[in-house]
């Protein structure tokens, strides 16, 4: 091979040479766009979200060796990848020829719903496979920590990967008696034996030696090729890949401006989301001095071009070579090293870029300052090494190096005898999060002293740089380190780190608390190593000791019936049958929105969103975009041809602000051009002008003063709540705020419009819910009629009601585009973009007054509801409806009144959400609840103080025949069967024993305990959206083709109306087909939404099978030997319909808001969730031990979609309660707008046992086969993690003699629950921010 002189090599299955790549194209548009492997998908763009995980592998010429490392293909510059062999998840495996292990167990184990998270778990899996043919589950899960998924709970993910492990930490293994795999008495007999989601006897063995060998070639290139600079050259950027030492050293000193890039993860994500351009980037890969190690009698010398991955291996391997003593240093560099970033990130980010980076927050730098490591540079003037103090960092993103020094190792020494080396760190999410505050901290005593020699302090996070704490040093050194000398540290420590209260980054007294807890910390471990010393003997109180976090993940139950012994084995009805296409979405052959192949002529379009919150339209310049290359149009409001707003609950929304707008990410306008790296460009020349307007309203307080709402405002009322506040015992008044939540599909907003070119005819291919509003939108649009246009949806990478309303307006823009231009135009949002314009959850106030005796009985209740809308209506006031249906949750109160309104600010417009303001209500509902148990409870005695909270809940409960307060009769029976059932599997009465022992035994660590339930509406309470249709084909070989009205978002659904096809006509499911959701097969289909799919779909669906099956008796019984084939021939010769529509008309749902009656929904759907959680309450962090959740979801249709609907509801729900944070600026700019910001649950969230339990023995005569509808019900049930951590806070908050109710808001994010534990150093914070606020004080300083 012979590549040209600017092209790199590189192999996927093949030789590939691309001659002319540009340094601004990343692997990901590569692949996708010239090589069409579309397998590789497109998450984030900035390595946040593991979709676009590919494995590279090189040669190394030096030791002989092919190294395999998992990468993110959105940061790999195609320039980088001269004589790398790529493998992405079409190389591994396919259904044409073989599929390989790691796709066949994911899907096969439930892993895959979506699917569009699924070939990048199969590659990070693939990789470690590769490495590691025989991993443990913490290899597993550091693998797969930096791939997100927001459908399944990542548990189904975990058991199909563990099944390639060694296993070690069942409980068996580790000696406890009561196994998880056997909790109950099993008998020998087959029908006694528990059903199981999936037979892993039956998997694909892994084979090591079948898999892709490494090209010879690429071997061959390297052992031969000689030294040669590369040059690439793009159309605004230059890449140089010197051959030499000395050519780099000249290179830097003619550029000292030119960025060094190795692993693109620093000046990448600058490129892409901050518009730097670099006009010359050097790439050091191959200078060989840049990756040696040098060992010295003190230490070593790590070159800085090695890869975190690399250090932290070296170091590994290191670890054991020497004494203990002298790797003190060593170990604090692993421990942070295993947390920074993800697998991804640390395969390809350097040594030497994360310390030159000077990130303020850096995990590294706080270490390597604190044990007084050194750099070793080199330039034109020769080298010299340069200490890496306080003094290297200068400021944000600057060191002391000249701007032509080139950093060439690191140098890290041997900790010595009487050295202690530590270092912390605490993130918004335990893994793959950037640090919010770091520390390393060392410390040196005198042989058999306690006595301090030295010192050394280092923060990251706490200023521009990283930053020193000589002071806090110096009130250590030469004393005994004991409760004295740092009660003074602390005291000094809190002066010295002094952060303003406007600091960039915010969080003030959470940051400054940490500094204190580290060093708090830091003293324990110092205290127990002295004592492993023998320098001290007294013993460090057990209640004192500080140990991890558990972080083991245990086996979990899925709990579900056998189908009946009379049912027969061809019908899968019951069956955990595998999703549909999991095998096609686990090997990259899932066909998405944008993996549909570019027609000619096609056009990208982008959008020009609004930089203010409340302010005119003065001017809109777009002569400067027209002329860059590329650029096609530009498409503003005067453009549209037809209707140029859409109507939600009586408010018309502007599709393009054309005078005014009102929230930061209001669509403007739209660029087309013939890429999307030319629209993009074009899209950032566009100059809007803006005059501010007056009262620009951010928050609900602001709007109900000045009484911005969206009307109508909703109230409901059972009973007399006045007068019955006059008989009480005791009255209690609350509040509770929760932030909303971004929906994080994985699959951002994507559509593409194609011009049929005649007769007005549009074919639109989309992402959406709901194709049907999608059409008449469209037409309505471009003034047409609605038979014009035909919506094809082939499935969503996920959705959580998040695309319906905008994506109908994004669909409009987009067919405007493709209208003015008479050519296809494609509409793929960036997820920065997705998270702006698109908004989330409604964030909501929730006041409570409530009245209750001293037995706990709750007499009455007012609660009033204020719902962040954003600016417009959207489905707010819908949503502000069902709040108030949901308002009562389990409890039946005689004296109930809601308020609900639905407030309207200058926030972008708040949407459907997964629960759609069921979560939100019911949080208000259950913290009012645990209110008066907090007010009742005898803290004395922690174990009937944790009995009070279920039993106030208890005997609230609605029992026997039941009234809601809209005055529906319902059964609580198999709601209050979920309690008891949920309290007996979790062993709840036990657990809350073992919670208050361990809580009595721990001073610094506190575990807390919940258990929730819910009664949740099916349905819509629009009666005219709850009907189905379908259209059913039998083609004359006997093969079936279903189309229905619901789309296919991994929820299931295709797999559960092939299950009923497969059972209303009697054949295998095998034989059944649904290719699409589209609007010329079902027409006037409603949304799939409101957990209504199936119950709306498989009706119809099952009505059209009757037909077709009812149409062929005649033909069975004249031949009733004959096979399905042949009845289905002999039907077409007699003349006899193989096609047949079928329709449901749901029930008659209406909600009368005047009289206060009503029946909005078909049936409830209850649960009940057990969940324990372990809280650091020295930085917050928290992991959610153990989480039993059981559900009566009537019979399911298949349990393997239901439990993974259950499990990825819950931890959906987690991250709402507990981690998902959206910030938004002063101004109303959303600050949150990818993963590096906004943290969504991972791997390392899952609860460590996940049980999950399908009530047996229930009936529900309402809905399809006796089965209720679960996508949305459960997430509310993640609330029992945020109240465990709220029972945690309590035991912490009690140390320190602080009881009864207190305030948290939701998220419990870890800041929250740190500054809600009072703990001693938040005190001291506290205080001190009191004093310094004194005029006095302020003008002193």
């Amino acid at each position: 091979p012979n590549p040209g002189p600017q092209g790199p090599l590189f192999f996927l299955s093949k030789q590939v040479t691309e001659d002319h790549a540009d340094p601004e194209t990343m692997l990901l548009s590569f692949l996708r766009e010239k090589l069409r492997l579309t397998g590789t998908k497109y998450g984030c763009g900035g390595g946040g979200c593991g979709a676009c995980t590919v494995m590279v592998s090189r040669y190394q010429p030096a030791n002989k060796t092919i190294i395999h490392y998992s990468a993110n293909a959105c940061l790999l510059p195609l320039c980088q990848l001269h004589g790398a062999a790529v493998t992405t998840v079409e190389g591994i495996g396919s259904t044409k020829t073989r599929i390989h292990p790691v796709q066949e167990r994911i899907a096969k184990a439930h892993g895959s719903q979506c699917g569009f998270c699924t070939p990048g778990m199969v590659m990070s899996m693939y990789t470690l496979l590769r490495n590691k043919p025989q991993p443990n589950m913490e290899d597993v899960t550091q693998a797969l920590a930096g791939n997100l998924c927001r459908c399944t709970g990542y548990r189904p993910i975990v058991d199909g990967c563990r099944t390639f492990c060694q296993e070690t930490n069942c409980c068996r293994a580790s000696g406890a008696g009561n196994c998880c795999l056997n909790r109950e008495e099993r008998t020998d007999g087959p029908e006694d034996e528990k059903p199981k989601l999936f037979d892993k006897e039956g998997f694909l063995p892994l084979d090591p030696t079948q898999e892709l060998i490494f090209p010879p070639e690429l071997i061959l290139m390297a052992e031969t090729a000689g030294p040669r600079t590369l040059t690439f050259q793009g159309e605004r950027m230059t890449w140089v890949s010197p051959a030499s030492l000395q050519e780099l050293v000249q290179m830097k000193s003619s550029n000292p401006k030119a960025p060094l890039v190795l692993g693109n993860t620093n000046i990448g994500p600058d490129i892409k989301f901050k518009g730097v351009l670099h006009p010359l980037i050097i790439s050091p890969t191959r200078i060989a001095e840049l990756f040696e190690v040098t060992h010295t009698l003190n230490g070593v010398w790590v070159g800085a071009g090695f890869s975190l991955s690399e250090v932290r291996s070296l170091l590994e391997k290191l670890v054991p070579q020497f004494p203990e003593e002298k790797t003190e240093l060593f170990k604090a560099l692993i421990q942070q090293l295993r947390n920074l970033g993800s697998e991804q990130i640390r395969n390809v980010a350097s040594l030497g870029g994360n310390v030159m980076s000077a990130y303020p927050n850096s995990d590294l730098n706080p270490v390597l300052a604190a044990a007084n490591c050194k750099v070793s540079v080199i330039s034109n003037g020769g080298r010299r090494e340069v200490p890496l103090n306080q003094d290297f960092f200068v400021s944000f993103g600057k060191t002391v190096l000249k701007p032509e020094e080139i950093l060439l190792s690191v140098f890290i020494p041997f900790s010595r005898k009487g050295e202690i080396v530590r270092a912390f760190r605490q993130a918004p999410r335990k893994e793959s999060s950037f640090a919010t505050v770091t520390a390393g901290m060392r410390v040196v005593f005198s042989e058999g002293s306690r006595v301090v020699q030295d010192a050394s302090i280092y923060y990251g996070g706490m200023g521009p740089t990283t930053v020193g704490a000589p002071k806090t040093c110096a009130a250590i050194i030469t004393r005994p380190w004991d409760d004295e000398t740092l009660s003074q540290a602390y005291d000094v420590l809190l002066d010295e780190l002094a952060l303003p209260p406007s600091a960039p980054g915010g969080q003030v007294e959470f940051r400054r608390s940490l500094t204190l807890s580290f060093l708090f910390k830091f003293n324990l471990e110092v205290l127990q190593k002295l004592r492993e010393m023998n320098v001290i003997t007294n013993e460090l109180p057990e209640k004192m000791q500080i140990q991890p976090l558990p972080k083991e993940i245990q086996h979990s139950l899925q709990e579900f019936q056998h189908v009946s012994k009379d049912q027969s084995s061809q019908d899968p009805v019951g069956r955990p049958i595998m999703h549909r296409s999991a095998i096609s979405q686990a090997t990259g052959e899932a066909v998405y929105c944008d993996d549909i192949p570019k027609t000619d002529r096609e056009l990208f379009l982008v959008l020009v969103t609004s930089s203010r919150a409340n302010a005119k339209i003065t001017g809109l310049d777009v002569s400067e975009a027209l002329q860059l290359p590329g650029v096609v149009d530009v498409i503003t409001a005067g453009d549209i041809p037809g209707k140029t707003v859409r109507t939600f609950s009586g408010y018309d929304e502007e599709l393009l602000a054309d005078s005014q707008v009102s929230c930061v990410g209001q669509m403007v306008c739209a660029v087309v051009a013939d890429s999307r790296v030319h629209a993009r460009r074009a899209a950032s020349a566009v100059k809007i002008g803006y005059e501010d307007l007056p009262d620009s309203l951010f928050t609900v307080e602001e709007a109900t003063e000045k009484s911005s709402y969206f009307e109508p405002r909703r109230t409901i009322e059972r009973g007399n709540v006045a007068e019955a506040f006059k008989s009480v015992d005791q009255v209690y008044e609350g509040e509770i705020r929760l932030g909303g939540q971004e929906h994080f599909y994985m699959e951002t907003q994507s559509m593409l419009v194609v011009p049929v070119g005649e007769e007005a005819e549009f074919n639109v291919y989309i992402s959406t819910q709901w194709p049907t509003s999608v059409q008449d939108a469209v037409a309505e649009t471009l003034g047409i009629p609605s038979n014009r246009v035909t919506c094809h949806v082939k499935r969503i990478g996920g959705a959580f009601g998040g695309k319906v309303t905008k994506t109908t307006i994004l669909a409009c823009i987009t067919s405007v585009a493709a209208w003015k231009t008479n050519r296809a135009v494609r509409c793929v949002l960036e997820r920065g973009e997705d998270m702006l314009i698109t908004g989330g959850r409604h964030p909501v106030l929730g006041k409570y007054k409530v009245g209750f005796m001293n037995d706990g009985k709750i007499v009455a209740a007012d609660i009033q509801y204020y719902l962040n809308s954003g600016n417009t209506v959207d489905d707010s006031v819908v949503v502000a409806e069902k709040i108030l249906l949901h308002m009562d949750n389990v409890y039946n109160i005689p004296n109930l009144r809601g308020y609900a309104a639905a407030c309207r600010t200058h926030l972008p417009s708040n949407t459907a959400f997964r629960g759609f303001g069921v979560p939100q209500c019911l949080m208000v509902v259950e913290n009012m609840v645990n209110d008066v148990a907090m007010a009742l409870g005898r803290p004395a005695d922690q174990v009937i103080f944790h009995l009070v909270k279920p039993y106030v809940r208890e005997l609230n409960m609605y029992k026997g025949p039941s009234v809601t307060h809209y005055k529906l009769e319902f059964s609580p029976e198999n709601m209050l069967r979920c309690w008891e059932e949920c309290k007996l599997k979790s062993d709840y009465g036990a657990r809350c024993r073992a919670v208050d022992l361990f809580n009595q035994q721990s001073r610094w660590k506190k575990r807390g305990i919940s258990i929730i339930p819910i009664k949740y509406g099916i349905a819509f309470s629009e009666s005219f959206l709850n009907q189905g249709a379908a259209l059913v084909h039998i083609y004359r070989d006997g093969s079936v083709l279903v189309s229905h009205g619901g789309t296919e978002m991994g929820q299931g659904l295709h797999t559960k109306m092939q299950q009923v096809a497969s059972r209303e006509l009697h054949i295998p499911h095998s034989k059944i087909h649904i290719s699409e959701t589209s609007t010329n097969t079902v027409p006037n289909a409603s949304m799939s939404a409101a957990s209504f799919g199936t119950d709306a779909n498989g009706m119809a669906v099952k009505n059209a099978c009757e037909t077709l099956y009812q149409r062929l008796e005649p033909l069975r019984q004249k031949n009733p030997g004959g096979t399905w084939e042949s009845w289905v021939k002999a039907a077409y010769f007699e003349k006899i319909s193989l096609s047949a529509t079928g329709f449901y008309r749901g029930p008659d749902l209406y909600m009368d808001w005047d009289k206060m009656k009503g029946q909005p929904y078909a049936y409830f759907t209850f649960g009940a969730c057990c969940s324990e959680v372990e809280l650091d309450c020295l930085t917050g962090d928290y992991r959610t031990v153990r989480t039993d959740i059981v559900v009566d979801i009537g019979k399911s249709v298949n349990p393997s979609a239901d439990i993974g609907q259950i499990e990825g509801a819950f931890m959906q729900g987690l991250g709402l309660y507990t981690l998902e944070e959206l910030k938004f600026s002063p101004s109303g700019l959303l600050y949150t707008r990818g993963p590096s910001q906004y943290k969504i649950p991972a791997i390392c969230d899952m609860p460590l046992r996940f049980n999950v339990h399908l009530l047996s023995d229930s009936n529900n005569p309402h809905a399809i086969y006796s089965s209720k509808g679960i996508g949305e019900p459960v997430l509310f049930l993640g609330s029992s993690v945020f109240f465990a951590i709220k029972d945690a806070v309590a035991a912490a908050r009690s140390e320190s003699g602080l009881v009864g109710p207190f305030p948290l808001r939701s998220p419990a994010t870890a800041e929250k629950a740190f500054l809600a534990c009072a703990s001693p150093f938040t005190h001291k914070v506290i205080i001190l921010k009191y004093w310094c606020s004194d005029s006095k004080y302020r003008g002193k300083h």
